[in-house]
């Protein structure tokens, strides 16, 4: 763990001097092909790093930042798009903490108690600290317990790894840069629909990242074909799959056991569980288009519920089993055991510590 850390350190201290450097890019290049070229070497570092990380509490989320959602940012940002451009332009440590995190500043005009979002944290730790301790236990003994009902206790483990990691950076950089920025996560369980689900609700930022690299341009080659009205299906169909490629290049970080390069074999599970809800959010998209203007609406609660059930059990068939074969989940277990015992210990030393003070002091 100690080599693990300090290549954390390296792998993050290179990233933010990448960084640096793109953003020098940006002042001196004016966007188009040349500032893309110029930044391609850091697109291609940043793809790299990740391989130095193997752990999945440190690994899996720097693959995420690093390997997929800093890369489009920059890509977008070569040609003046994507959260990295502004104007006026962002200063050095906004441009780098935007580049690196998976963070997005919220557009507030005065601050006011409506505007600032009550921070997750303290409902995400409180999560992170119930449930961990009960989700161990069961893990070890998930040879008496069905298997889809390991595979939703997987579910609830990612979901909530993802809500810590997320409101943890997120009130971190609100504190240290003090602006406001958008949620990650905007109750996802509360969804009306499919679309509502993956367009307004689950991972945001995502979402802000994948509209002007995939789904945008998608939309602006389909319109002359088949026409403005119907040009946002098969965005939505190209949009899933590359999140569905990129989901699998992120696997294929995390699932390494050596800090080198390892031949890459996808199982495409995640690509199919993207693409499939693609087509069925495309084809919500065309359904609610031709009833548009007609008294028929489904009910909110009941396509909500159904929409919930949908990824849940799309997810337990697809999704979750690719992690399995990743062994992610043996990984996590074993790394919370040793930072669990490693708490304990401190705990201990400390109490001995104490208790030799005071016999000392008697």
């Amino acid at each position: 763990m100690e080599g693990e850390l300090k290549n954390l350190m390296m792998v993050w201290s290179i990233a933010a001097a990448t960084m640096c450097y793109c953003h020098r890019i940006g002042r001196l290049i004016p966007e188009g092909a040349s500032r893309l070229i110029a930044i391609i070497p850091a697109i291609l570092l940043l793809l790299l790093l990740p391989l130095r990380l193997i752990s999945i509490h440190l690994g899996g989320p720097s693959s995420f930042f690093l390997g997929w959602l800093s890369t489009f940012k920059l890509f977008l940002f070569a040609f003046g798009k994507g959260p990295l451009s502004s104007n006026p332009p962002l200063s050095l440590r906004h441009f780098v903490s935007i580049a690196c995190l998976p963070i997005n500043f919220q557009q507030t005009t005065t601050p006011s108690k409506t505007q600032i979002p009550k921070s997750p944290f303290n409902y995400a730790s409180s999560s992170m600290l119930l449930l961990f301790p009960l989700l161990i236990p069961l893990y070890d003994k998930k040879e008496h317990l069905h298997p889809k009902f390991i595979l939703f206790l997987y579910g609830l483990h990612m979901y909530i790894g993802l809500e810590f990691i997320f409101s943890t950076i997120s009130t971190t950089t609100r504190k240290l840069l003090g602006v406001h920025l958008e949620p990650q996560f905007d109750k996802p369980y509360l969804c009306t629909s499919l679309q509502d689900f993956w367009g307004k609700r689950w991972n945001i930022m995502v979402n802000r990242v994948l509209q002007p690299t995939v789904y945008d341009p998608i939309v602006t080659l389909a319109s002359p074909l088949t026409g403005r009205r119907w040009a946002p299906l098969p965005a939505i169909v190209a949009t899933f799959a590359v999140s569905g490629l990129m989901h699998e290049l992120v696997f294929y970080y995390i699932k390494r056991e050596t800090r080198t390069w390892e031949a890459w074999e996808p199982s495409w599970d995640a690509t199919c569980f993207f693409l499939l809800h693609g087509l069925c959010v495309a084809a919500e998209v065309a359904l609610k288009k031709s009833l548009k203007g007609k008294k028929w609406q489904f009910p909110r609660v009941v396509s909500g519920l159904l929409s919930l059930l949908f990824v849940l059990y799309t997810a337990i068939l697809l999704f979750l089993p690719a992690l399995v074969r990743c062994h992610v989940y043996e990984k996590s277990t074993r790394e919370l055991t040793a930072l669990t015992q490693f708490v304990k210990d401190v705990y201990s030393v400390s109490r001995l510590y104490r208790f030799a003070n005071v016999t000392t002091n008697t």
